[in-house]
């Protein structure tokens, strides 16, 4: 590789999060579309960087890793930013709502997302039904997270912890894009909004902006991706 990472994407996959760390690290990196409508996760060539078919996966100098949460918190001790350091007093919180972001909230979403992966079709919208209000409350905690403004969660300067979220709570907006999603409202969650909203004007969101066509606004007031290559979906 010429650049010390590629990152192997689809647009506005959870590729978009670790896309976002690697722009506010200003770390060089190359791209690698995974062709979602020709099912390129699903190859052999894919699958032998990560066995699960799923995006994203970055490639570096000790190999590829997959999982969103293993690459960020990776990247973040590498290149010492975006997260507090190991010997740092505030590493436990951190890591803990980290993998809350990942074990809890993103694994839920999966089942909003992908509800007939896990019930038959005929029952996936009383799935969906029933998934909204942990998610709800998932997001009531970590708008009570950011209302204590810890310095790994703030305003101010955004971490692994701010781009992870920031980026599923776009989602929350836009899919199923066929299903309810009145239940969401970001000014429900005002400390998370004002993250959102800050989030959208740095440097790195507007080249993240430029890459996935992702539109002006894409946290506080998200549209569907228009991409110069690849699909969504």
């Amino acid at each position: 590789m010429e650049s010390t990472y590629r990152l192997h994407y689809a647009p506005d996959n959870a590729s978009l999060i670790i896309r976002l760390a690697l722009e506010e690290m200003g770390l060089t990196y190359e791209t690698a579309l995974v062709d979602r409508t020709r099912n390129a996760q699903d190859s052999a060539a894919y699958r032998a960087l990560n066995p699960n078919g799923l995006i994203p996966v970055l490639e570096t100098p000790q190999g590829p890793i997959f999982e969103t949460a293993a690459i960020l918190l990776w990247l973040a001790d590498t290149h010492q930013q975006m997260a507090p350091a190991p010997e740092s007093a505030d590493r436990a919180a951190f890591l803990k709502w980290l993998f809350f972001a990942s074990n809890t909230l993103h694994a839920d979403l999966r089942i909003l997302f992908y509800a007939e992966k896990y019930i038959d079709a005929a029952q996936a919208e009383a799935l969906r039904a029933g998934i909204r209000p942990r998610l709800r409350q998932h997001l009531k905690r970590l708008d009570d997270l950011a209302q204590g403004a810890p310095d790994w969660f703030n305003t101010q300067v955004p971490s692994a912890l701010t781009v992870y979220v920031a980026c599923m709570m776009r989602w929350m907006a836009l899919y199923p894009a066929k299903a309810d999603r009145s239940w969401y409202q970001l000014a429900d969650t005002p400390y998370l909004q004002k993250i959102l909203h800050q989030l959208e004007f740095r440097p790195a969101t507007r080249s993240v902006i430029a890459a996935e066509g992702l539109g002006a606004t894409p946290f506080t007031s998200p549209t569907y991706a228009t991409p110069p290559e690849g699909s969504a979906t």
